[in-house]
C-alpha cells in the first residue's frame, strides 16, 4: 500500500497562539521544537512505536490539542476497507467501506448521551495489505481517529487527535509528552492489526485477558422473548422445553426489578427473594445454570438509592446528572466508594440469596461515561472517570467469582464498539444486539483477534437475518442462543412473535446437534480470508484436527454458483470434505495440492475438512 506523501509522521500542535504543523516553529517570540523517536518493534513485523515530545523554548503557549500519525494512503480502487471502532447511537458496523466523500471522526469519548468508548486503533486495507494507527496506553484516552477520503482526491487520510481535557500552558523550558502512538503495516485485514494491538497491550501495557471456562461456551436460552412484563410462571413453564432442546444457560432478563437502580423484585414477584430463589432452584433442578440480567451504573429518578445516596450520581462540569436515554435513568459514578458498596450488596443478593450463577450485564452506557465532577468521585481529576470506568467491572467480576468460582460474566455494550479495557473483566463477549448476521460475524472476527480464548456469544438468533441464521453463529465459532417462547407469546408484549412453532423447534434441534457435535465455539479462528476482498465472505475454524470453512452471502446478493478456494490446506494431504450442516451431508475428496471446489448456495455453505491418515 503506497503513501501519497513521503512523510507519514506529520504532527500538529494546536495552541491558542498558533496552529503549528512545521517544526521547529519560530514566530513572534514562539519557539517550539518537536522531538520524536520511532522504534521498530523486534516482536511484531511492520510495527513502529512512536514517542513524541514538544519542547517550548520561547514565550509561554497554551496548548489545546495535538495531532499525530497523519497518514495518507493511495487508493488503488473505488473502495478502501476500514476498521473504525468508535461508538455512536447509529450503531454502525465496526468495519466500513471508505469511498470518495467519506468522513468519520471516530471520537472515543461520549458521542451521544449513552454512547462512547471503543478500541483506540483505526485500520485501512486493500488487496495488497493495510496500515493501522493507534495508541498504546494503559487506560482509555479520549482521542479522535479521523478517517477521510476527499471527494476528488486519490488518497484516504487518517490521523490521531487528542484534545486535552483542559488547556495546558507550556512555559519556557516545559515539555509536553504525547500519548504513545503506533503505526502498523500489515497483510490481510483488521484481524491481523487487532491481533498485534491486543498482544502488545497484554505484553507491555498491563492488560490481562483470561481464557473462558467450559461453562461460558454452553448454549443460551433467554427469557427476553417474553419481554419486560414477563411473569414468573412464563419462565418456569418454558424450562422443561429449554432443557429438552439442549440449552444449558437460562437468562432471566429485564422486568423483574422495581426500577433501574432499585433491583429488588416488583409486584410480579410478590414472594420477593423466595420467588427468585424458586426460579434458580427450578433451573438447577433441570441441570441448567442461571444468569441474571442487570444494568448497573443506572438509576431511575425517584429510586430509593438516589433518595438515600444522592451523592452517588455522576455529575457533569455543570453539576447536572448525566442522562441515560435508553433507560430513562441517571448515570451512577463508576469511581465512587458509595457505588462500590451499593454494588457489593446487590451482588450478594443476586448470587447468594437468589443463587444465580452468572450475570448478563447490559447497556450501551456501560462502555464509557462523561468526566465525573461529583462529590463522591475518588479521582485526581474528573477525566479519570471514563479512563478508569473499566475498573468498576473488574470489581464486579472478582466478587461474582468469589461467590461462584465458575461464574459467567457477560457485558453487553449494546450496539457499541467494545471498550477494549472491558475485555479484562469478562469471560463471555457478546454480539451485543446485532443489526444483522453480518455484524455477528464481523464482531466475532474482531473478538477472536483481540482475545482468542474468550467465549463469544452470538446473541439471540432472532436478531440475525431471517431470525434463523444459526449458520452465522456456528460457522464463525460463536455460542448459539435464542429467546423463543413456549407454549405461547406474552400477550402483554408487542414484540415478536417468538413462539416455538414445530418448524422452529425442528430448526433448533438440527443446529443444536451440530453445535454440540463439532464444538466450534471452542476452536481456533484462522484468518485466511480478507474481509471486503474475498468473495463470498469466508471464515475458518480449526478444531479437533479438522478445518471448518464457512462461506456467506448477505441478503439481496445473488446466489453463488462457482469455485471456492480452500486456504490453509497441506499440499501433501488428501482431505475428506463433509457438508456437515445439511440434513443429508454430502462427502467428497479434496486434494490439498489443488484446494478448489465447486459450490452452489444462496445463503451459506459450511464444510468440514478432515485430513486422511
Amino acid at each position: 500500500m503506497a503513501a501519497c506523501a513521503p512523510k507519514l509522521d506529520t504532527e500538529r500542535l494546536i495552541c491558542a497562539e498558533a496552529d503549528m504543523n512545521t517544526f521547529p516553529y519560530r514566530h513572534n517570540g514562539l519557539n517550539v521544537t518537536r522531538h520524536q523517536t520511532v522504534i521498530p518493534s523486534d516482536e511484531f513485523s511492520g510495527l513502529e512505536i512512536i514517542e513524541t515530545y514538544f519542547v517550548n523554548h520561547g514565550k509561554p503557549v497554551t496548548v489545546h490539542a495535538y495531532e499525530l500519525c497523519r497518514t495518507a494512503l493511495e487508493a488503488h480502487d473505488t473502495v478502501v476497507w476500514s476498521l473504525q471502532p468508535s461508538s455512536t447511537s447509529e450503531r454502525l458496523d465496526w468495519v466500513l467501506p471508505v469511498t470518495p466523500g467519506f468522513a468519520k471522526t471516530n471520537y472515543l469519548g461520549m458521542n451521544n448521551c449513552d454512547y462512547g468508548g471503543g478500541i483506540p486503533m483505526v485500520d485501512l486495507w486493500q488487496r495488497d495489505g493495510g496500515m493501522a494507527i493507534g495508541i498504546f496506553e494503559p487506560v482509555l484516552k479520549m482521542i479522535s481517529m479521523p478517517v477521510e477520503w476527499k471527494r476528488y482526491g486519490q488518497c484516504v487520510t487518517m490521523a490521531l487527535r487528542y484534545d486535552l481535557p483542559e488547556p495546558v500552558q507550556l512555559n519556557t523550558g516545559d515539555t509536553l509528552r504525547c500519548l504513545k502512538a503506533f503505526r502498523l503495516k500489515h497483510e490481510g485485514d483488521y484481524f491481523n492489526a487487532l491481533r498485534v494491538f491486543s498482544t502488545y497491550m497484554q505484553q507491555h501495557e498491563g492488560i490481562t485477558l483470561q481464557p473462558s471456562e467450559p461453562e461460558a461456551f454452553e448454549p443460551v436460552w433467554c427469557a427476553w422473548g417474553y419481554g419486560r412484563p414477563f411473569k414468573m410462571d412464563m419462565v418456569l413453564g418454558t424450562l422443561d422445553k429449554v432443557a429438552e432442546l439442549g440449552f444449558r444457560w437460562v437468562d432471566v432478563d429485564d422486568g423483574y426489578q422495581i426500577a433501574e437502580g432499585d433491583w429488588n423484585t416488583n409486584a410480579y414477584f410478590p414472594g420477593g427473594d423466595a420467588d427468585m430463589r424458586h426460579i434458580t432452584d427450578e433451573i438447577h433442578r433441570r441441570g441448567m445454570k442461571a444468569k441474571l440480567w442487570w444494568a448497573p451504573l443506572a438509576a431511575d429518578p425517584g429510586t430509593q438509592i438516589l433518595k438515600q445516596h444522592p451523592e452517588i450520581l455522576l455529575r457533569t462540569k455543570e453539576w447536572a446528572p448525566e442522562f441515560i436515554t435508553w433507560w430513562d435513568s441517571w448515570y451512577l459514578s463508576p469511581v465512587s466508594e458509595v457505588t462500590d458498596q451499593y454494588t457489593a450488596d446487590l451482588l450478594q443478593m443476586f448470587m447468594q440469596r437468589w443463587n444465580f450463577d452468572g450475570l448478563k450485564i447490559d447497556g450501551q452506557h456501560l462502555n464509557c461515561c462523561m468526566p465525573d465532577y461529583g462529590e463522591s468521585a475518588t479521582l485526581e481529576n474528573p477525566w479519570q472517570a471514563p479512563e478508569q470506568m473499566h475498573t468498576y467491572f473488574g470489581k464486579v467480576y472478582r466478587q461474582a467469582r468469589q461467590y461462584k468460582q465458575d461464574a459467567v460474566v457477560q457485558v453487553c455494550p449494546c450496539g457499541c464498539a467494545v471498550n477494549y479495557w472491558l475485555l479484562q473483566h469478562i469471560n463471555q463477549a457478546v454480539a451485543s444486539d446485532p443489526m444483522s448476521s453480518r455484524q455477528v460475524r464481523m464482531k466475532r472476527k474482531a473478538y477472536a483477534a483481540m482475545a482468542p480464548s474468550l467465549a463469544y456469544y452470538g446473541d439471540h438468533v432472532e436478531l440475525t437475518d431471517g431470525g434463523d441464521d444459526f449458520a452465522s453463529q456456528i460457522g464463525t465459532g460463536s455460542v448459539i442462543g435464542t429467546k423463543f417462547t413456549y407454549p405461547e407469546d406474552n400477550p402483554d408484549w408487542t414484540e415478536g412473535p417468538f413462539k416455538l412453532t414445530p418448524e422452529k423447534e425442528a430448526l433448533i434441534r438440527h443446529w443444536m446437534g451440530i453445535y454440540k457435535e463439532h464444538n466450534l465455539a471452542r476452536g481456533e479462528y484462522l484468518n485466511l480470508y480478507t474481509w471486503g476482498y474475498d468473495y463470498p465472505e469466508a471464515h475458518v475454524i480449526r478444531q479437533n484436527n479438522a478445518l471448518y470453512f464457512a462461506f456467506y452471502l448477505d441478503p439481496g446478493m445473488p446466489a453463488f454458483d462457482g469455485t471456492l478456494q480452500l486456504r490453509g490446506l497441506d499440499p501433501a494431504t488428501i482431505y475428506t470434505a463433509v457438508e456437515y450442516t445439511t440434513k443429508q451431508p454430502r462427502t467428497y475428496v479434496v486434494n490439498g495440492a489443488d484446494p478448489v471446489i465447486h459450490a452452489a448456495f444462496d445463503r451459506n455453505y459450511l464444510i468440514q475438512l478432515i485430513p486422511n491418515k
